[in-house]
């Protein structure tokens, strides 16, 4: 469903923070055919607001002011540690908006205290977004209707696919789990990299071999009815290179290890709400 044929031509998009994020969804909206006079962002960073300028041509501002009263819906697209700040200076004119945040951490009872309006909306996106393979999930406070969720449900879109949560509690494992997931993927594409070179490869053949097999692999287990461990189990012939390779893994203990990591990242997401929500 395009934007373009499934919205008013009065909706008006508000960008609060104009990063990697918002660029993904503002560039994603723009291909759906929202118009550029349609969105405006707001951010502080001199170089960053040339950038969005010249890429996207929508209209750029340094510091939130009336203007942002014409928005139907605003992306708090901001670090958790400035969330509080940027609400206090853009939500007295951003108060009859429906509200969809994407930092990380900050819950929708700070998020709706700090708005005054309890239309809010979470998501948890990723970095893939950037490139319309981004996944992300998304939590509704109950005075968002039906159709409040479909205006965000045709934002997100336009970075790849989306899930809803029903519990709140639930986005903290998200965080964990997808949004901070690439990074985990990319470090392991860095080990794989190392290795290859180590042994005799280029860098540049290594980086080929590497990239391409998790591209290959998860293409491969997203298509399959099979679960990840049988298709695990399908490449590991006892005494053969794979089962030497995940021996080494299980002695090392990195399945655990890599599990401990996941449960850090969601403490922290914790500790984010709690450091930076409301008191």
């Amino acid at each position: 469903m395009s934007t373009q044929n499934s919205s008013s031509n009065n909706e008006h998009i508000a960008f609060i923070g104009g990063g990697n994020m918002a660029s993904a969804i503002i560039g994603g909206l723009l291909r759906q055919g929202l118009p550029a006079s349609q969105i405006q962002v707001v951010e502080p960073f001199a170089e960053q607001r040339a950038k969005l300028t010249q890429q996207f041509q929508v209209a750029v501002g340094e510091a939130p002011g009336a203007s942002l009263n014409r928005a139907t819906l605003v992306v708090w697209a901001v670090k958790p540690q400035t969330f509080k700040e940027a609400a206090q200076q853009a939500g007295p004119h951003t108060a009859k908006a429906l509200q969809l945040s994407v930092a990380a951490g900050i819950r929708s009872d700070s998020i709706a205290s700090w708005l005054g309006t309890e239309r809010v909306v979470r998501a948890m996106p990723n970095t893939p977004a950037l490139i319309g393979k981004g996944m992300t999930a998304l939590f509704a406070r109950p005075a968002a209707s039906a159709a409040d969720r479909l205006s965000v449900e045709r934002v997100i879109q336009t970075t790849g696919d989306y899930l809803w949560l029903d519990q709140e509690e639930r986005l903290d494992a998200v965080t964990a789990l997808s949004g901070s997931g690439p990074a985990y993927v990319f470090y392991f594409i860095e080990a794989m990299i190392q290795a290859g070179a180590d042994m005799g490869l280029s860098h540049e053949q290594a980086h080929k071999l590497a990239v391409a097999t998790f591209v290959g692999a998860s293409a491969l287990a997203e298509g399959s009815p099979e679960s990840p461990e049988v298709l695990r189990a399908r490449v590991t012939s006892r005494g053969g290179t794979t089962y030497a390779a995940l021996t080494v893994m299980e002695q090392d203990g990195v399945k655990q290890q890599f599990m401990r990591a996941i449960q850090a990242a969601r403490q922290r997401a914790v500790e984010l709400g709690d450091e930076f929500g409301a008191s």
